[in-house]
């Protein structure tokens, strides 16, 4: 990243701290990092980490694409979303001070969702249960998604962003194929328990999907983004010579299939099954049929 790129990821930063109505001190508190590291990453005597990159795209409900490339459409190293878009803050809170308390409630109520469907599953919840995890009201959850349905819907579309953002912020300075590829399959093992709760709103997700054809048709158009950004890896990976050739389409669906595979086995505890284990086995795999051989 050079001077200028920091430059303006400082001040995008900057003013989605400031439309998002929170102090900056507050901010911080929120990215559990003390306020003068974010001073210094907001003044340029420091660049932020991957890590807080992505917390502020889910603090200020902007992606990592827009904070990095000034655009959520940017092409970058991962395939944006499809129809999953958080709607951008309204301009500032001093032009708008309803609007942007309005969307920030709203992600607290996603959030709250999320964290609740992924530790307790979709039919144990309650809109009361989500209303006072955010201390509003059941009425305030209505108004902004009717049914449990709706909020699980988010519940998908909160964790495909999450995994836009932490691949964009992650992956964006790595230009080797190989190296790129292998962070991308370590920002998805479900190693932390952040991306444990991620895993458990995608295997729900999956088991709705297999009977209900609507949500089938969320679920496909959310992973599609996941199957592309490792077929775009390949793909760049074949190019200049570092993947032989098989064919990145069948080459994606077969890292895909063992990716998912082996996280529901590591999830659901099965003996022998462990994030080390899937490590390696996806590395092995990599090394063993993806590289190319001279």
């Amino acid at each position: 990243m050079n001077g200028e790129a920091t430059d303006d990821v400082r001040d995008r930063a900057r003013a989605a701290i400031h439309r998002s109505g929170i102090s900056q001190r507050e901010f911080a508190d929120r990215l559990g990092i003390d306020p003068t590291k974010l001073s210094k990453s907001l003044t340029g005597r420091r660049r932020f980490t991957p890590e807080e990159l992505a917390a502020i795209a889910l603090e200020a409900g902007v992606t990592v694409n827009w904070l990095l490339n000034g655009d959520d459409d940017a092409v970058t190293v991962a395939a944006a979303p499809r129809d999953t878009a958080v709607a951008a803050p309204p301009a500032g809170p001093a032009d708008r001070p309803l609007a942007v308390k309005e969307h920030n409630r709203r992600l607290q109520i996603i959030e709250a969702a999320w964290t609740l469907i992924a530790e307790r599953g979709f039919h144990s919840v309650r809109v009361a249960q989500v209303a006072r995890a955010c201390g509003t009201s059941s009425a305030t959850v209505h108004y902004h998604f009717p049914t449990l349905n709706h909020l699980l819907e988010e519940a998908l579309r909160h964790s495909v962003k999450q995994a836009f953002d932490r691949q964009v912020a992650g992956l964006h300075e790595i230009e080797d194929a190989h190296e790129r590829l292998l962070s991308l399959i370590e920002l998805q093992l479900p190693a932390s328990e952040r991306l444990q709760l991620e895993w458990s709103i995608w295997m729900q997700v999956w088991t709705s999907a297999a009977l209900d054809p609507e949500m089938r048709e969320i679920h496909a158009h959310s992973y599609r983004r996941w199957h592309e950004t490792i077929a775009r890896t390949l793909t760049e990976g074949i190019d200049t010579g570092v993947f032989a050739d098989h064919g990145a389409e069948e080459m994606t669906k077969r890292l895909t299939a063992l990716i998912d595979g082996m996280g529901i086995q590591v999830m659901t505890g099965m003996p022998g099954r462990s994030v080390g284990h899937m490590r390696r086995t996806l590395h092995e795999l990599i090394e063993r049929d993806f590289l190319k051989r001279d």
